[in-house]
């Protein structure tokens, strides 16, 4: 996901309950879209937009706190 700055991920992974959560999050839900696309598991369009968006949505969040940490530790 943040593949270009995983030193930071790892940091944050360690020290942040709230990265740690979003993360958990975001993997989970990322499990989930995938197995939808496979026809892993069955499940309606609109629902499998709902996860795509909160993944985003978590993505975005963590995308947040990698910036806060680099304007904190530059």
């Amino acid at each position: 996901m943040f593949e270009n700055d995983q030193d930071t991920v790892d940091v944050l992974l360690s020290k942040s309950g709230e990265f740690r959560r979003l993360f958990d999050n975001h993997t989970a839900l990322k499990s989930r879209v995938h197995n939808a696309n496979g026809c892993t598991i069955g499940m309606e369009e609109t629902a499998l937009e709902e996860l795509k968006k909160k993944k985003l949505s978590l993505k975005d969040q963590m995308a947040t706190l990698i910036k806060d940490y680099h304007a904190v530790h530059a």
